[in-house]
């Protein structure tokens, strides 16, 4: 046989198309010719094969060869068709029969003595791949996290000998088993503020609805306390998020099968570009919302960061997806992150201190405060202060019943979760226009409440609707399938601190009913 097709994967975005590794020997002077849009790290798979070929004692053949992957359109990138292109070679020259190589799928990367090297992407790959019906064939140190899909039949490999033993029928490979899973790292406990009642409400209010938070405040008044001890209040990944998740960080090189179904929590620098961010490169990998996914982003100091990087947050907290477009190729990441940030009122810091410590004039406060824009503002569910907690709570000694808050308000949580989920099949922040009108509809006066803050406020068609949703949320963490006034007020008082932006220079506090 002159030609040999060999399956594998290759990376587009978060997404793993099938690529067939087209081998053809023909006559002529030697020569080594890669086709199909290669890269030059696939290119430079010429050297590797050739040597981890003959290091495995494995006749390299002395011919022209020609190795094409396709789609022909579809760029291709990294190490990890070194393995079937090899296996294509060998499968060419009748030293490997073809009709096991029908059965399986490969992507490796080789070493020049045929030793395998891991590569990212694996439970990617083995995700997009498993309705084909065929085994695929890793490097061992990237089968064990490929392993963590159900059903999948992941064979791990040391070297290209084992693979070849394994293909000819002489040693078969084992099937991969999934790793076990480390005890979750534990997570710092509510109970550690001291104070900040509102705060904490605000808190278990964002985790029970998927609701974006920002908080506002003074330099050490627990505000990154608050954002650390929001991983602790969501509930654990169900599996099918988890794989999710798994195969973006595995896509980005970063996953850990060790951490399978904890919840990602991102707290990128404010000096982040926005290709940090968002994704991006040549090739377009995850960002940090992304790796974020189903998770926790923390931006703290909002405004310090770039404006056009603060901007890019925009259509991804509406729409839970990145779309990213280079002049060669495009990609889509998956973005359901929930937003938290923390900002001082002013440029010192201390803004409505009542000692008279802020230095700031209104001009400097208005500059600092427009470094966020409008949209982007609209676009958060709640807006809360912050303030100094009072001495007396601070001086407290320690309340050992308070370290189980986390678990109480968890559970609290999780119910709400699940009667939204019940009633919707989705977390109340994600609901669109439509699924507000049929989920959320008001009592009168609770509406009537709501019309009365839209206009007096000024409030965009926007905030109406996210409004009504952390209302919703209210509701249902009182377990109460009406949403009445109570809730519509504590829902517009968690927005005050956006409707007084600039009036009196300190956001007022929540509402509580």
């Amino acid at each position: 046989m002159t030609v040999a097709v060999v399956g594998s994967r290759a990376l587009a975005g978060a997404e793993a198309p099938r690529v067939t590794v087209e081998v053809h020997l023909s006559g002529g002077l030697p020569a080594f010719h890669l086709v199909g849009l290669p890269e030059a790290e696939v290119r430079e798979a010429r050297d590797r094969v050739r040597a981890a070929i003959q290091n495995a004692q494995y006749e390299f053949p002395a011919r022209r060869v020609t190795v094409n992957l396709a789609p022909a359109d579809l760029p291709k990138e990294s190490g990890r068709f070194d393995l079937p292109i090899a296996l294509g070679i060998l499968a060419a020259t009748g030293q490997l029969p073809q009709q096991a190589l029908d059965a399986h799928e490969f992507a490796g990367e080789l070493a020049l003595s045929g030793e395998l090297r891991p590569i990212r992407g694996a439970l990617a790959m083995v995700l997009a791949a498993q309705d084909a019906g065929r085994a695929f064939v890793l490097p061992v140190g990237s089968a064990s996290e490929a392993a963590l899909v159900r059903g999948a039949r992941v064979l791990p490999a040391r070297s290209l000998l084992e693979v070849c033993a394994h293909l000819r029928g002489h040693v078969a490979l084992s099937r991969a088993v999934a790793p076990e899973t480390v005890e979750p790292t534990a997570l710092p406990d509510l109970g550690d503020v001291r104070g900040q009642s509102n705060a904490k409400r605000a808190l278990a209010l964002a985790a029970a609805g998927g609701h974006s938070l920002l908080m506002i405040g003074p330099p050490g008044t627990g505000k990154s306390m608050l954002a650390q001890r929001l991983p602790g209040l969501l509930p654990p990944l169900t599996e099918a998020e988890a794989l999710e998740v798994a195969a973006l960080a595995s896509v980005a090189g970063r996953f850990d099968p060790r951490r399978f179904r904890e919840r990602p929590c991102r707290a990128p620098h404010h000096t982040a570009s926005a290709a940090a961010i968002v994704g991006g490169g040549s090739y377009p990998r995850p960002g940090e919302i992304t790796l974020a996914h189903h998770g926790v982003l923390f931006l703290d100091e909002l405004p310090e960061w770039d404006r056009r990087v603060l901007e890019v947050l925009r259509e991804p907290l509406e729409t839970g997806v990145v779309n990213i477009a280079r002049a060669a190729r495009q990609a889509s990441f998956p973005a359901q992150f929930q937003l938290v940030a923390a900002m001082n009122p002013c440029p010192c810091g201390y803004r409505g201190d009542t000692r008279g410590r802020c230095r700031c004039t209104p001009d400097q406060v208005a500059r600092y405060r427009m470094r966020l824009s409008g949209p982007l503002v609209d676009r958060i569910d709640l807006v809360i202060d912050v303030p100094p907690p009072p001495p007396d709570a601070l001086t407290l000694g320690p309340d050992i019943a308070a370290h189980g808050e986390s678990a109480a308000v968890r559970a609290r949580v999780a119910a709400a979760r699940d009667r939204a989920s019940a009633r919707q099949g989705a977390l109340n922040a994600r609901l669109d226009a439509a699924g507000v009108d049929r989920h959320c509809a008001p009592e009168p006066a609770a509406l009537a409440l709501l019309t009365k803050a839209v206009a007096r406020f000024g409030l965009s068609a926007r905030a109406f609707h996210r409004i009504t949703k952390v209302a919703r949320t209210i509701a249902d963490l009182a377990g109460d399938d009406t949403l009445r006034a109570e809730h519509m007020a504590e829902a517009i008082g968690c927005r005050r601190a956006d409707m007084l932006r600039g009036a009196d220079g300190m956001p007022s506090a929540p509402a509580r009913t």
